[in-house]
């Protein structure tokens, strides 16, 4: 992380952060970001030129990366989170701890809902931590997407 970006934590405090990831944001970026800002180098845009990286935090200490590959019919296109978050299944990895996301300097990358929702299998509580115009955002997916549809909701009963 360079000094002059910022750190905003929406909904979830630096003390939350540190409990869930066991780590500070500032160390979880110093691990995460290089791995990030490499794999997004490797994204497939040729449409929207768009290049985003992710690099996922699992139990046990891993990162797994990934980047967007887009496709002409865009609805087939997978995004960066998702890209990390099925390398780690792949992988045998489903204790998913925390994830930072970058698209181009100085761009906002926050999860698209798809996004949201395809980590909120994992876990509801993922810290999030992605780019903004003047640094970062630090929140989570319970946050950013409330009363998600999940593995619970198959026991409700109603």
């Amino acid at each position: 992380m360079q000094s002059k970006e910022k750190v905003r934590f929406e909904g979830i405090s630096a003390e939350e952060f540190r409990s869930r990831v066991g780590m500070d944001v500032s160390e979880f970026l110093a691990l995460a970001l290089p791995k990030a800002r490499e794999v997004r180098e490797q994204a497939y845009a040729p449409y929207s030129g768009f290049l985003v990286g992710a690099a996922l935090l699992v139990e046990g200490g891993e990162i797994f990366c990934g980047a967007n590959v887009e496709n002409a019919s865009y609805g087939l296109a997978i995004c960066a989170e998702r890209s990390a978050a099925t390398a780690a299944v792949s992988h045998g990895r489903r204790a998913f701890v925390a994830i930072a996301i970058v698209g181009a300097e100085g761009v906002g990358t926050a999860p698209c809902g798809t996004c949201r929702q395809f980590l909120s299998e994992f876990n509801a509580q993922l810290p999030v931590v992605y780019a903004t115009g003047e640094g970062f955002v630090v929140t989570a997916v319970d946050r950013l997407l409330p009363d998600a549809f999940g593995p619970a909701s198959f026991s409700a009963q109603g």
